[in-house]
């Protein structure tokens, strides 16, 4: 990537190429690798500071952040129409994925799922922090389907449909909450560019996600928004207002090296073809010699 070279990013990004694709494929990950449903299932969605953590942290997060800084050209109002095309995708599919979540509750066994749902979420972080040690981790989807494995109910089971209106309202409102985010950062992208550290950012949200895995866990009290708390801490320290005038300042500084190098190999260049004036021919040379023509 051109200036955060984010390891889930950086994946996405050789597997699908471009800018909005890779956008659209950061954002729909959770929803494909099941780690939305994951924790609307470990009833992450059950407060109001859980939609606005799955929002940020699921849906958009720092992969959502790098691509739409780093990689998406145009204004920010061209960005802003990508996005909301892509919102009329992942809106639905959201609450498709909300209103399920129910009837698969009936089947598995929560207090043994919502351990998978705590260590996807850790890998998640992991893979996020370091692309090295992601690549011994095993993809999200791989733990989800183990987690149902593990927790399935064959003895007794009967599919029966339930909807739950408030699930479904709530699954939509953090798939929002993300779409909106990644929304501001395309409007405040030109003073963001040069003003956020990227990787800074995306270590804090690893962290943040660890937070969130140990609320899963029941490790943590769900009632506190650490999560949230730790994102917001990460926000202010990564951003920077000097930030850009010191990368200004380190490129004017390279422009007059690379200017005091030319002019340094042209000084050296013509000292050369002085002495080269300076030598004396080893050819003679006569000081009266006659023109060729005569």
């Amino acid at each position: 990537m051109s200036v955060s070279q984010h390891p889930v990013a950086l994946r996405l990004e050789r597997q699908v190429g471009g800018a909005t694709k890779l956008l659209a494929t950061v954002m729909m990950l959770p929803l494909i690798d099941g780690i939305f449903p994951a924790l609307i299932l470990a009833g992450a969605l059950t407060y109001p500071f859980g939609i606005l953590e799955t929002g940020l942290l699921i849906f958009g997060g720092s992969a959502t952040v790098a691509v739409v800084l780093a990689e998406m050209d145009g204004s920010p109002r061209e960005r802003i129409r990508a996005i909301a095309l892509l919102a009329l995708v992942l809106l639905p599919a959201a609450a498709i994925e909300a209103a399920l979540a129910p009837t698969v509750q009936t089947l598995i066994d929560m207090a043994v799922f919502q351990r998978f749902a705590g260590l996807v979420i850790l890998t998640v972080a992991a893979k996020t922090a370091s692309a090295r040690v992601g690549e011994y981790l095993p993809r999200p989807a791989v733990i989800i389907g183990l987690g149902l494995i593990a927790s399935l109910q064959p003895a007794g089971a009967s599919v029966t449909f339930v909807t739950d209106s408030g699930l479904i309202l709530r699954g939509v409102a953090a798939a929002g909450v993300g779409v909106g985010f990644a929304m501001l950062v395309a409007a405040l992208g030109p003073a963001l560019q040069e003003s956020v550290d990227l990787d800074l950012f995306r270590f804090g949200s690893a962290v943040a996600l660890g937070m969130l895995a140990l609320s899963v866990l029941g490790l943590m009290p769900t009632e506190a928004p650490v999560a949230l708390g730790v994102l917001c801490v990460t926000a202010l320290f990564s951003f920077d207002p000097d930030r850009a005038d010191t990368v200004s300042d380190a490129d004017d500084e390279e422009a007059v090296d690379a200017d005091t190098d030319t002019d340094a190999d042209d000084d050296d260049h013509d000292a050369d073809q002085q002495s080269d004036d300076a030598r004396p021919s080893p050819f003679p040379i006569e000081e009266e010699s006659r023109a060729p023509w005569l």
